[in-house]
């Protein structure tokens, strides 16, 4: 049989400037066509943006994405599309699917053909996506992964794209069952909604060999906490520094980057925490195994997620977790070896997290082989037969 052919839209791919964005969407690639069942060339807009200088921050990082690079043998496009800031929630869509009619026709123009959209993020990732299909005449299979189902349909004029999209999809992908809930009270028939978790990969995200050395390498000499995420809002770094006000004698350790990071240092030396708490910057990928490792807790605070890849990343390194009774992290962290969730999402409620945890930390070796069936199998296969599926009703 020959190989599936895609195309992967999504405006959440990592690039050269911003390596770590929308990562999840590239492991999941990855290992979809490490098998050879499948080819895909990836469309990943960035908005465009005139300047490169440090001081407009992400967006001058999207300025210095590459027009195209490989990454992982993948080819992968990175045209520009227009973007309005705050205003431009409800034209987004359109601005996308005006941008990317040129780029994919150019695409086929080239000799590229391909048997279905590989489309992730519903808004507006996923109803420019539906446009494309329509005006190529190619099948879309649309994932949701979080914040596109479970907070912008609440605006008017995006929940009414958002159910469009929906409409038109010839298959749908939720990363939990949470999320497959969602769309079908947005109107999917549950059928058209398969439910494909994240997956990780348990050869990189594994215990060091040796962790008295990498904790040493880090300066950590009492219990730490670790929060791996975006320096935004919604990440709730703020909760967890509020609540280490509230656990004396733990150590802190938050990887990432964003927009947050000059409150979040403020928020630190306001409450002279600056002894115990440090915000490392963003962290390679690859280098994660090492801070899970040395932890010995992940705190996840978010107020929304859709299937929290740290959790797994956390776990198989053999570092329990303390996270959100959000959406998705239930399906996630469901037995004491994997570590526990919390509610409320408050700086007590983390506070009663850590401490219900520290209380009976579980074996570092049961944490990771909790986290071991969790591969990614099930979810490439899963996809191949859905994406097979799909092209054959074409």
């Amino acid at each position: 049989m020959a190989p599936i052919r895609l195309l992967t839209f999504s405006t959440l791919f990592p690039h050269a400037a911003r390596p770590n964005h929308g990562i999840f969407v590239e492991n999941r690639l990855r290992h979809l066509l490490a098998g050879g069942k499948a080819t895909s060339t990836v469309l990943a807009p960035v908005p465009w943006f005139p300047s490169r200088s440090e001081r407009f921050g992400d967006w001058a990082l999207n300025a210095r994405a590459p027009a195209s690079e490989t990454r992982h043998g993948i080819e992968i496009r990175h045209p520009r599309y227009p973007v309005i800031p705050r205003i431009g929630m409800s034209v987004a869509p359109w601005l996308l699917y005006r941008a990317m009619v040129p780029e994919v026709a150019g695409l086929l123009a080239e000799g590229h053909r391909f048997d279905a959209i590989d489309a992730h993020y519903i808004y507006p990732d996923g109803v420019a996506a539906c446009w494309l299909g329509r005006r190529f005449g190619l099948p879309v299979v649309m994932t949701a992964r979080g914040t596109d189902v479970n907070l912008i349909p609440r605006y008017r004029v995006p929940r009414r794209l958002i159910q469009g999209a929906i409409r038109d999809a010839s298959a749908l992908i939720a990363v939990s069952a949470a999320l497959k809930r969602v769309l079908v009270d947005l109107g999917a028939p549950d059928e058209k909604v398969t439910v494909l978790r994240n997956g990780v990969e348990t050869d990189l995200f594994r215990p060091p060999a040796d962790r008295k050395a990498v904790r040493a390498r880090l300066g950590l000499k009492g219990p730490t906490l670790v929060s791996v995420g975006g320096l935004i809002e919604r990440k709730g770094h703020h909760r967890t520094i509020e609540a280490m006000c509230q656990l004396a004698g733990f150590e802190l350790l938050i990887a990432g980057e964003g927009p947050e990071r000059q409150r979040l240092s403020a928020l630190i030396e306001t409450l002279g925490l600056g002894d115990r708490v440090r915000l490392l910057g963003p962290w390679p990928h690859k280098e994660l195994p090492m801070l899970y490792g040395a932890a010995d807790a992940s705190v996840l605070a978010s107020s929304r997620e859709g299937w929290a890849n740290v959790l797994l990343e956390s776990m198989a390194c053999g570092t329990p977790v303390v996270a959100a009774n959000i959406w998705g992290n239930p399906e996630v962290v469901c037995a004491p070896a994997a570590g526990v969730i919390y509610e409320p999402n408050t700086p007590g409620g983390i506070v009663a997290g850590v401490l219900r945890l520290f209380s009976n930390l579980p074996y570092r070796s049961a944490t990771r082989a909790y986290a071991e069936p969790f591969s990614w199998d099930d979810t490439t296969a899963g996809q191949l037969a859905l994406f097979q599926r799909i092209i054959a009703r074409t």
